[in-house]
């Protein structure tokens, strides 16, 4: 890669195991160290580029790759790895970023998208089974029935029919 001055320390992690490597413009492409192992790698990629096609050490390669909200998405021959490359001051910043651990949703409705509540079809008190409609919100012109994933009892309603909501709005909340 032409835009690469001088040695360029870089930290990859690679399914939660990382590593650090040294890429070195070469006359023939580009050197990358790792450890005791030098590999030759030469491409035409540029970032932006949805697939890195390189000769590596002599062998062709083609490497899907999808962004994801901690790095990238990397899948060849059908395998794919999650990986992460940062210079050295972000990775010793990323150690000490906290995890952010998803909200537990299970036990609420949540509006799928903006839209108007038709109607609610069942009141607090409920006993639901799994499949059963539980409302219906109309979102550009089209009518969308929202189903019990599992067998539930209804704690609280949080809307009537005519409500707009906002998508994740908690129209509903079960009990066990």
């Amino acid at each position: 890669n032409k835009t690469l001055k001088g040695n360029n320390m870089i930290h990859v992690t690679i399914n939660g195991d990382e590593c650090v490597a040294t890429i070195i413009p070469t006359e023939e492409g580009t050197a990358v160290v790792i450890g005791e192992k030098t590999l030759e790698v030469s491409t035409p990629w540029v970032p932006g580029d949805l697939v890195f096609k390189a000769d590596i050490d002599g062998h062709k390669i083609a490497i899907e790759i999808d962004t994801t909200e901690r790095g990238y998405l990397l899948t060849s021959d059908g395998v794919c790895q999650e990986v992460r490359v940062q210079t050295a001051r972000g990775a010793e910043l990323y150690k000490l970023m906290p995890e952010k651990i998803a909200a537990d949703t299970s036990m609420l409705l949540l509006c799928p998208m903006p839209g108007l509540i038709v109607s609610i079809a069942v009141s607090e008190g409920d006993e639901v089974k799994a499949g059963q409609v539980l409302a219906v919100v109309e979102a550009m012109k089209m009518e969308n029935i929202l189903r019990a994933d599992k067998d539930a009892v209804i704690a609280k309603v949080n809307a009537v029919a005519g409500d707009s909501m906002a998508v994740d709005a908690v129209i509903m909340e079960f009990s066990a």
